[in-house]
């Protein structure tokens, strides 16, 4: 099991640690539900570096990741950041990923920890007829979430690039706790607004130590997966292994909007284009339960007669709206927002109301 840099920090801090994608991972640290709280109303920091990070570099780097990715590289400028997903050859998803453009002929490409090596076969593969420059650096650096609406004030006072002033989904490089050339990322998984921070694992240990420091006066709190699991499911943000994955199409799990049909052809393309035309038979949505029980994934999913019509994807007891949420696929007739579905449960059918996604408003 592999080990992050930040690995003491975590031991020392009492963290509750479990493996995670072939990492030993803070889970929490004071408790999911405080976390939580700190990240929604104040700031929180996370442990991410467990991420993989690709290079793409060259001549040919666009034409390979317009082939490769769903969403439109080409309308990306230098210094911005793009959700996208790498589809696979059955209208499936290989992962869903961060595109990050530092100019027309090079970008960097954020996965998923637990996809990493399957990443970058797929990345390899389908290298061998473009030639682009590609480098897997993903052992090599590190990643640092700081979220929530007082990140600003945070990290501000450890830099002098303006941090107000980088768009959602922008980054800029500067000097950040003394540091050099740290990629200052506007981009998040929780909703709460703050930055990703990339370093190289020799500064991560400095880097985590300042912004820690810096984050007392703001209420900072050390923040664990569990935590950002809650996080991102509030804003209906897909988890990979759970909502999305190799069986499931971008245009069912409401991904539709990164997947550029009218760029040229790329791989599945011919597939969403058929679903978009011919509608699709089941859709992921968000559901509240009516019931306090909390869903959880795999659970099946019923009409009001008992036929089963969906499964769950994701689910938690929501900290912010404390009530139990959760997402699945279901029939797309039962899709609708204020439609009645229900969980089961222990051999029981409970109640549950399909809502618009984000759980959080």
């Amino acid at each position: 099991m592999k080990s992050t840099a930040l690995i003491e920090r975590h031991l020392a801090l009492g963290a509750k640690m479990a493996e995670f994608a072939g990492y030993n991972m803070p889970i929490s640290y004071a408790g999911i539900k405080e976390e939580h709280h700190a990240v929604r109303n104040n700031v929180g920091i996370f442990d991410v570096s467990h991420m993989g990070e690709f290079v793409v570099k060259g001549t040919q780097a666009l034409a390979l990741l317009q082939h490769i990715t769903s969403n439109d590289v080409s309308k990306l400028a230098d210094g911005q950041v793009q959700y996208s997903c790498f589809p696979n050859h059955h209208g499936g998803i290989v992962d869903d990923l961060l595109v990050y453009r530092w100019n027309e002929n090079e970008y960097y490409l954020v996965v998923n920890a637990s996809n990493i090596e399957k990443d970058w076969s797929w990345l390899v593969s389908h290298n061998e007829k473009f030639g682009a420059e590609i480098e897997n650096i993903s052992d090599n650096l590190s990643l640092l979430a700081v979220q929530g609406p007082k990140a600003i004030q945070t990290l501000q006072a450890l830099t002098d690039v303006d941090l107000a002033a980088i768009p959602y989904y922008h980054f800029k490089t500067g000097s950040l706790a003394g540091i050099e050339d740290v990629l200052i990322s506007a981009t998040g998984y929780t909703g709460a607004g703050g930055f990703e921070l990339y370093v190289w694992n020799k500064d991560a240990l400095k880097m985590w130590d300042a912004i820690t420091e810096a984050g007392k006066p703001h209420g900072m709190q050390p923040a664990g997966l569990g935590a950002r699991d809650t996080l991102r499911l509030e804003m209906g943000y897909c988890l990979y292994g759970n909502d999305i994955n190799d069986t499931t199409s971008p245009m069912e799990a409401g991904l539709g909007w990164i997947t550029k049909l009218q760029k040229g052809d790329f791989n599945s393309s011919d597939i969403f284009k058929k679903q978009k035309a011919d509608g699709v038979a089941r859709k992921l949505v968000g559901f509240e339960m009516l019931d306090r029980r909390v869903p959880r994934h795999d659970y099946e999913i019923a009409d009001a007669e008992g036929n089963i019509i969906g499964i769950v994807t994701s689910g938690t007891q929501s900290p912010t709206l404390d009530k139990p949420i959760g997402t699945g696929y279901v029939q797309t007739a039962f899709a609708p927002e204020g439609t009645e579905i229900f969980v089961v449960i222990g051999g029981k059918k409970l109640a549950a109301q399909v809502v618009k996604l984000p759980f959080l408003k």
